[in-house]
């Protein structure tokens, strides 16, 4: 069984821009100040103190309940200290205050539904990955790793709390990887239709867009559907009169960019959702889109800008690998740290002349053990990026160490390198890409709608 391929462009971003808010918002972690004494009264000798004075103070209260979790105000509060100074920062005004929270408390709560299915259906990051990660972090911001947590304590960041954002995002990454990403289907005919149309106008620019999502509930009812058309028309009617887009997204979209504008950035033309590609097709930069329909919700979409990037291919010829490999799953009863270990076991005997094939047989987890591992040739693209990178990293013969990917801890060996003109298998790939991509937002979306919609959800955010 061939290994199905994602992007990790997005986790990347997301680290990214998790540590540039830190350094930037030196107080968005920052312990909320005590609350005020109570002013002193001239009270004579011997006469009760004031009942106001002895009223309690509310240090903290329950925004949000999600299945058996709290989310406080205080987490509230710290989100939005982040947003309001983003907003600043981009030169964005900030809608009130109240909008900002509710968005924020809308974008929590799916955080947090995943990140209890994640850990309930098994979803784990150990110490050693999250540290992988981290070290990620510091050298994309030009830090060492006690410079960036130095610099985090200084500006009133916990690292202890940072640690576990970051691992929050990986989990729910690694979740979309396997409930959303690996679960999308491309079929030949669809590779073929996309294939023969290939040469539709537009399809090979790059489009740096901006939009607005209004939510539709699961199984909402007309008048709930009504209800958030309005709400779509309404931001769309701001538009039309010459309002900024940032500020209008920062208002009514309930995508989780909405703080930064809804800015989805450049994206390939082709690999646009349908919905998007035929509202944009023939829209100039500057148009804004009328109102769109998609499971999710409504949208309106901004064309910032074009670019064509249509270019011929140099070569037809590229390296191809066979490889095999012995693949151990994880899940609820297989934490990453025991498939390792029993890899590292593995790789001992392998060492000492043990058959490959023979263990693979024995012990892989994947369609390819009858096989004794052997994945047979493999194409630039074929693999998830931490398999194929280890996989090109190896000399002919040689075993890794283990390697984690979405299915799991490997073993990989490379047995043979060649050449191969692929043109023709090269066009089928990338189409094949090309619509996984289409697919992989739109699905991603419906399925947290769905988590969400099956949990228990109290919110409380107006009782004050």
């Amino acid at each position: 069984m061939r290994l199905s391929t994602r992007d990790t462009a997005l986790q990347r971003l997301a680290f990214a821009v998790i540590t540039l808010c830190a350094l930037a918002l030196p107080c968005a972690y920052a312990q909320t100040s005590s609350p005020p004494s109570p002013a002193k009264t001239d009270t004579a000798p011997g006469t009760s103190t004031p009942s106001r004075a002895r009223q309690p103070v509310v240090l903290d209260r329950i925004v949000a309940v999600v299945n058996d979790e709290a989310i406080t105000a205080r987490d509230l509060d710290e989100r939005a200290r982040i947003a309001m100074k983003q907003l600043a920062q981009q030169g964005t005004a900030a809608p009130p205050r109240p909008v900002v929270e509710k968005q924020l408390l809308e974008r929590m709560i799916g955080d947090r539904v995943q990140v209890q299915f994640a850990k309930e259906t098994g979803v784990r990051v150990d110490d050693a990955d999250l540290e992988r990660a981290i070290q990620r972090i510091a050298e994309q911001n030009k830090l060492s790793l006690q410079t960036l947590r130095d610099t985090l304590e200084r500006d009133g960041v916990p690292y202890s709390k940072f640690r576990e954002d970051i691992r929050a995002e990986i989990l729910m990454a690694r979740l979309r990887e396997r409930e959303v990403d690996n679960k999308i289907v491309v079929t030949e005919s669809e590779i073929d239709a996309l294939l023969a149309g290939e040469q539709r106008e537009g399809s090979a620019d790059e489009v740096n867009l901006a939009h607005i999502l209004v939510v539709v509930p699961e199984n909402a009812s007309p008048e709930q559907v009504q209800a958030r058309r309005a709400r779509a028309e309404q931001a769309l009617a701001q538009l039309l009169k010459g309002s900024d887009f940032r500020e209008i997204a920062a208002s009514y979209s309930e995508a989780p960019d909405a703080l930064q504008g809804g800015a989805m950035g450049w994206r390939p033309g082709d690999r646009l959702p349908t919905i998007f590609y035929e509202a944009i097709k023939t829209m100039k930069p500057g148009d804004v889109s009328p109102v769109l329909r998609s499971p999710n919700g409504f949208h309106i979409v901004k064309l910032n800008e074009r670019r064509g990037t249509a270019q011929a291919m140099s070569a037809n010829s590229v390296q191809q690998t066979r490889a095999r490999h012995i693949l151990i799953k994880t899940n609820e009863l297989v934490s990453e740290t025991d498939a390792r270990n029993r890899l590292r076991v593995l790789k001992e005997r392998l060492d000492n002349k043990a058959d490959f094939a023979e263990l693979a047989r024995v012990h892989s987890e994947d369609s390819s053990a009858s096989r004794g591992g052997d994945l047979g040739w493999i194409l630039p693209g074929d693999t998830v990026p931490e398999f194929e990178r280890e996989m090109d990293r190896l000399k002919i013969g040689e075993i890794s160490d283990p390697v984690r990917s979405p299915f799991g801890m490997h073993l990989i060996q490379v047995l043979e390198r060649g050449s191969q003109d692929v043109s023709k298998d090269r066009q089928r790939l990338a189409a094949r890409q090309t619509l996984r991509a289409r697919k992989s937002d739109e699905a991603y979306q419906e399925w947290v709608r769905q988590l969400r919609d099956r949990a228990y959800i109290e919110m409380r955010l107006e009782e004050r």
